[in-house]
């Protein structure tokens, strides 16, 4: 996942200063210089690094901190604050223009970093906030782009303009303005062509694009995993053509997460987005403070909740809650609840966001179809015995077992999963505290109880008893 290896060597850092009652100024400057040693080798910028380890400096031998009953906690503080400046500090949102006119949203990027995804995924969101976006297919180079843009455009719901492969860009791209106000399509957004490198047609081509149709906004999309290059390569396009934001692809499998860290100081243009997974879905609002907390080991419990509400059934979701607070919860419903979890994508992502869970996943493989295999064993149980947990015995255990090919002792510890949160819920309702846990659980539905092999308290995610450890 983003930023693994240096969330961990932050952590071990933060670590060592949390335990020093007092702290020096030899100790804040050995801290840092640690921490810088970790920003170079996550890939961040060198002049990045730099300005940022003495912005913190200046600060954490600052009066305040080293007279503070809590230095430690005052300068992770600081190292956050800062941190948080150097993605941005605000929030950006792509800018519309206002009235009727539609807006000219340019996609450009190299080729292989995702930009024709990214474009399908980027119309998906603004059609989720109201507007009508066109997508355009001005790539008429690379063999399939206008295809592929036609398929995830259609899964978007979001048509799509198209000319073929014998037309000018520049001449599709004008069609394609025309046709939008003809069609009250009031975002149309135009997916160029990347090339593998640099180059000055690809240059001159985007500069005609811009001419010729007036583009409000050109977003540029670039991999993640390709560190300082990504960085270049946002440099290059923003002294060329101009960028009005980037989006960066496939952070889930950056795990040193330079480039989000450098781009904003380097080029002075926003993240806009920030790429998780493949599915069209797995497009992220790129929050810098969220980001700030995630690397440092905090957890991002709003991006988690904001998932939660955002692709899970939440009619069902409250179904759920109310089951489990009035102890019915089964099988059934615990079936119910892993479908809704798959929804929000691979498990060690969604666990990661959990504050103080992230330390607990380093050098766990967390298989996906650990899920798939829980629910085999579910979906052996007759309907009576996902009903009624209570009447299992050894010969029903047995056959439950030889019918998925998983052994007794998973079958067991499932079972005596549903027993904990039964007795979980009934805890929780005594005592008047019910009220209150009931307004947390629906702030995160479908996770109350989500069993996990082996991870702390998140939700009871608890312990040796929590999600059998499938081989």
């Amino acid at each position: 996942m983003a930023f693994d290896s240096l969330s961990e060597k932050l952590q071990n850092i933060f670590k060592n200063l949390r335990g020093k009652g007092r702290l020096s100024e030899a100790d804040v400057k050995a801290a840092l210089k640690e921490v810088k040693l970790a920003l170079l080798e996550a890939d961040v910028n060198f002049k990045v690094v730099k300005q940022f380890i003495k912005s913190v400096e200046e600060r954490a031998i600052g009066q305040d901190v080293m007279s503070s009953l809590t230095p430690g906690q005052m300068v992770i503080k600081i190292v956050n604050e800062e941190m948080v400046a150097l993605m941005g500090s605000e929030t950006t949102e792509i800018s519309f223009v206002p009235g009727a006119a539609p807006t000219v949203i340019m996609m450009a990027g190299l080729q292989g970093a995702g930009k024709t995804t990214t474009t399908a995924k980027i119309a998906g969101k603004l059609k989720e906030k109201g507007k009508r976006p066109l997508l355009v297919a001005c790539d008429v180079y690379r063999p399939a782009a206008i295809k592929q843009l036609q398929i995830n455009g259609e899964k978007q719901g979001v048509p799509v303009f198209e000319m073929g492969d014998n037309n000018k860009p520049v001449d599709i791209a004008k069609a394609a303005l025309a046709h939008a106000q003809k069609n009250n399509n009031n975002v149309v957004i135009l997916d160029t062509a990347g090339r593998l490198h640099v180059d000055e047609d690809m240059m001159n081509e985007l500069k005609e694009i811009k001419e010729a149709v007036n583009v409000h906004q050109t977003i540029l999309v670039v991999d993640a995993m390709t560190g300082q290059d990504a960085v270049n390569v946002a440099s290059t396009f923003n002294e060329q053509i101009g960028i009005d934001g980037v989006v960066l692809t496939k952070l889930d499998g950056d795990t040193r997460g330079g480039a989000a860290l450098s781009i904003k100081a380097v080029t002075g243009k926003p993240i806009l987005y920030i790429g998780m997974g493949e599915k069209l879905s797995d497009l992220e609002q790129f929050y810098p403070d969220r980001m700030a907390s995630r690397i440092l080991g905090m957890g991002d419990v709003l991006t988690l909740i904001e998932d939660a509400q955002n692709k899970m059934d939440a009619e069902k979701a409250e179904e759920m809650a109310q089951k489990m607070m009035s102890n019915k919860f089964d099988f059934n419903d615990l079936y119910d609840q892993f479908e809704q979890v798959k929804k929000m994508g691979p498990l060690k992502g969604i666990l990661s966001k959990i504050p103080g869970v992230g330390k607990q996943l380093e050098g766990v493989d967390i298989d996906d179809r650990q899920i798939d295999w829980v629910q085999a064993i579910i979906l052996s149980m007759t309907p009576e015995e996902r009903s009624h947990p209570h009447i299992m015995n050894p010969s029903r255990k047995r056959r439950i077992a030889a019918g998925t090919g998983r052994s007794i002792e998973e079958v067991n510890r499932l079972i005596k999963q549903i027993d904990q949160m039964q007795k979980m819920m009934r805890q929780m309702t005594k005592g008047g505290k019910g009220s209150k846990k009931r307004r947390k659980m629906k702030g995160l539905p479908g996770l109350g109880g989500m069993p996990m092999n082996g991870m702390g308290p998140a939700g009871g995610m608890g312990g040796p008893d929590g999600m059998p450890p499938f081989k």
